[in-house]
């Protein structure tokens, strides 16, 4: 089959990787445009874009794909069957939607009509679902609300970070997907019931900031649903420290202030939440690299009934 794959981070890889073991044609990648990354602000690729360029796929990088008509022609050119999408990162005009003869199909990686968005995967940890899933829809001029073609479920372990469950949502979209194709004018169209659907928005920075005061299972998945971003943090001495790792420990704080640091052990820290107490295992002090909570403990000196900041 001929198509175009519209695509950007790590996650979009196992489905394009796919298609290709599969022997579809990948007429064209469409991603993101460069951006600056690291101290030196340098224009870097995305993932999708330079596994593209070691395979001699066609890249395509609009800065506004909705702002940019030459697309469309050069789709047209390309004359897919079938656009598929994952993770590319903006939304597609009509024009392109309904370009290709089979459609525009996406893999989203929740398992819809919940956690319709940009973060699906941050948010299902966040509001502590314990099951997930891929989606595979026909894509429509309308956020997350195409007809459903085809989905797959799995559990959220308890110990899953968004970067961890992301990476295995990814490769079961990439079955999902080529299992579909090869049945795609044999495919079942169900539309969403809108009335059960919930939404996933796009992260914000301080979306990560720790609310000591909250039950340690609701701190702890916050540290996992934004890792690796946008980090869940506190604040310590003025300094910011992102959480990194850490456990819930069900004894009962007492009338401990939310945030106090209670002791400290080559277990890590352990914090008075609300009602009881999250032990953190692995952090990151400001401006510096990843460490155990141990040592960054003994490094600043840290004394029992200490506390970390909102």
């Amino acid at each position: 089959m001929r198509l175009v794959f519209f695509g950007s981070p790590e996650a979009a890889l196992p489905a394009l990787e796919r298609l290709l073991g599969d022997g579809h044609e990948v007429a064209a990648v469409v991603t993101q445009p460069d951006k600056p990354a690291g101290r030196g602000k340098l224009l870097t690729p995305c993932a999708v874009k330079r596994f593209a360029l070691s395979r001699g796929l066609a890249v395509l990088q609009p800065e506004r794909i909705r702002n940019d008509p030459s697309i469309k022609d050069r789709l047209e050119d390309v004359r897919p069957d079938v656009h598929i999408v994952v993770a590319y990162g903006q939304i597609l005009p009509a024009p392109i939607l309904f370009l290709p003869r089979r459609r525009t199909l996406n893999v989203h990686f929740s398992l819809l009509p919940k956690y319709r968005g940009a973060a699906p995967v941050a948010w299902s940890i966040l509001r502590g679902e314990t099951r997930t899933g891929v989606t595979l829809m026909e894509l429509n001029e309308r956020m997350d609300e195409g007809d459903i073609l085809a989905q797959e479920e799995t559990d959220i372990r308890p110990d899953e970070t968004a970067a961890s469950l992301e990476k295995r949502l990814a490769v079961l979209g990439a079955g999902l997907l080529a299992e579909s194709l090869g049945r795609i004018d044999r495919l079942e169209r169900r539309p969403q019931d809108s009335r059960l659907a919930t939404y996933a928005p796009k992260l914000r920075k301080e979306d990560g900031r720790l609310d000591w005061a909250q039950e340690a299972e609701a701190v702890d998945r916050r540290v996992r649903a934004f890792t690796p971003w946008p980090s869940a943090f506190t604040g310590f001495r003025d300094r910011r420290v992102i959480v990194l790792e850490g456990r819930v420990n069900p004894e009962n704080t007492g009338k401990s202030v939310p945030g106090t640091i209670l002791s400290s052990s080559g277990e890590g820290l352990r914090v008075a939440c609300g009602r009881d107490i999250y032990v953190v295992e692995r952090l990151q002090p400001e401006n510096k690299k990843p460490m155990s909570a141990w040592d960054f403990s003994l490094g600043a000196r840290i004394r029992d009934g200490e506390r970390f900041s909102g």
